[in-house]
């Protein structure tokens, strides 16, 4: 699957129309477009309801006659990019310069913008292109930061928005390829024999489907990361459907599961990001591409398998398969003893009834790491909220016949005992960060469209830039 190209974007060329102007207000600050509106024009916008309040919008002439925009933005101190969506959505085809307050950082009016513009369809009227608005920048900005971010998000939501028909294990393993190696990553795609030994948790999810799982492995160096610079593990879930297996979800809970591999995908656009972005670190991806069904072969409640770490695993409940997924990969990932070891995944229900849809979990089991995360996470207006990796409950996991089952005995602390069976697969010592998501928008936001998204992503990104961009590893 292609990275989309930015065509919301323009650059304007001396023998173009000149550019409308949208200029981007608070609404203590409404009496200053007299500048630009002149008296008539602030009288008219506030005539048509413009408040100034965020999100209001209004067309209206300038002082030289050009038709131009108001745009109430959000307060001195709210870092919101996403706000600038609603341009993509309400503003007539054409040209758009938006003119901004200097505290309003230029990368966030681009990237919610473009993240704005993004839209998925397979109608087969899709093809005809209708004119729609579009933000002019500069050269140098359609292959900057902010525009980069975009593309990969854009890359996440695409993969999370696929029905699971046209996206199976293969189709999953063979983007990643796609979108990593022309950055310079090294991938390799392993399945058969060879997946069923080194991943045998993996496997006995995978195997119960047509479609066989694959596991994609992704190494990369930046240009400027040393010898000894840091390495980072990323690893994500792929379950590019999940019907449950044997303990079947109902049709209600079956119905979005095309979007149980958004950890993988939103792995994936962390992974662009770290090398669009060439920051000074090693890097490693691991993507368990698979599918739950139900079948002749698949895993059956009280299996027991030999994990890679070698722990036996009972298979207590068959939908619980997204942390099976992930163990053997952690463990695998632990070998090589990186820095830094995070995995993404759509794990459980539990933390969406504990946070929402907006609030990824974050697991952590180095105080260090969490705070940081934390922290930009917040600066970044891409939230995450820590849960606890509380010892207590990890006599919940406890088996008769193997050493952990992979579902708690208690119908409580659902996401926080998902995380305590992973953390059994991480070696001791090793820093770890798990986040669960729900990587879905169940309704149309600014910046947000309905669908598959990636929550997080910009966060891990910042906290890796700020704790690892130093550390480069140069040879003295």
């Amino acid at each position: 699957m292609p990275v989309q190209d930015a065509e919301c974007l323009s650059v304007l060329r001396r023998n173009q129309k000149k550019a409308h102007t949208v200029y981007a207000v608070r609404a203590p600050d409404i009496a200053r477009l007299k500048t630009h509106l002149g008296p008539t024009g602030v009288a008219f916008v506030q005539a048509c309801g413009f408040t100034g309040e965020p999100g209001d919008i209004a067309l209206v002439p300038d002082t030289a006659g050009q038709l131009s925009a108001v745009f109430g933005i959000a307060p001195v101190g709210v870092k919101d990019p996403y706000q600038f969506g609603a341009l993509a959505g309400k503003l007539p085809p054409g040209n758009w310069q938006v003119h901004a307050p200097d505290d309003v950082e230029r990368d966030d009016v681009v990237l919610g913008f473009c993240l704005g513009s993004y839209q998925f369809s397979l109608k087969a009227s899709a093809t005809e292109q209708t004119a729609k608005p579009k933000l002019v920048v500069m050269e140098e900005e359609k292959t900057g930061r902010a525009v980069e971010t975009a593309r990969s998000i854009w890359l996440a939501r695409d993969l999370i928005n696929t029905p699971a028909n046209l996206l199976g294990p293969t189709e999953l393993a063979h983007a990643a390829r796609d979108a990593l190696a022309p950055l310079g990553a090294e991938v390799e795609i392993i399945k058969g024999k060879a997946l069923d030994k080194a991943y045998p948790l993996l496997a006995h999810v995978g195997n119960g489907s047509d479609r066989g799982p694959r596991v994609a492995i992704a190494r990369w160096r930046g240009s400027k990361a040393g010898k000894k610079a840091p390495l980072i593990s990323l690893v994500g879930k792929g379950v590019c459907f999940d019907s449950g297996g044997y303990d079947i979800k109902p049709s209600a809970g079956m119905l979005r599961m095309k979007k149980d591999m958004g950890g993988a995908a939103s792995v994936l656009a962390l992974a662009r990001m770290i090398m669009t972005q060439d920051l000074p670190i090693q890097l490693e991806v691991r993507l368990g591409c698979v599918e739950n069904s139900v079948s002749g072969h698949a895993m059956r409640p009280l299996d027991v398998v030999k994990s890679r770490a070698g722990l036996t695993v009972e298979i207590g409940n068959t939908d619980a398969e997204g942390r099976l997924v992930l163990c053997d990969l952690l463990a695998e990932a632990g070998e090589t003893t990186p820095d830094l070891l995070l995995d993404m995944a759509t794990l459980t229900g539990a933390a969406r009834v504990a946070l929402g849809p907006d609030l990824p979990g974050l697991f952590c089991n180095d105080e260090g790491v969490a705070e940081a995360l934390l922290a930009v996470s917040h600066a970044q207006a891409d939230p995450l909220w820590r849960l606890p990796l509380w010892q207590g409950y990890a006599g919940w996991l406890s088996s008769s016949v193997a050493d952990l089952n992979n579902i708690s005995s208690k119908p409580m602390a659902g996401a926080v005992t998902a995380g305590l069976f992973l953390e059994r697969f991480v070696k001791a010592g090793q820093r770890w960060a798990h986040i669960d998501t729900y990587a879905w928008n169940d309704s149309s936001r600014p910046g947000r469209p309905e669908g598959g998204d990636s929550p997080g992503v910009r966060a891990v990104f910042a906290m890796l830039e700020k704790l690892f961009a130093n550390q480069n590893g140069a040879d003295a």
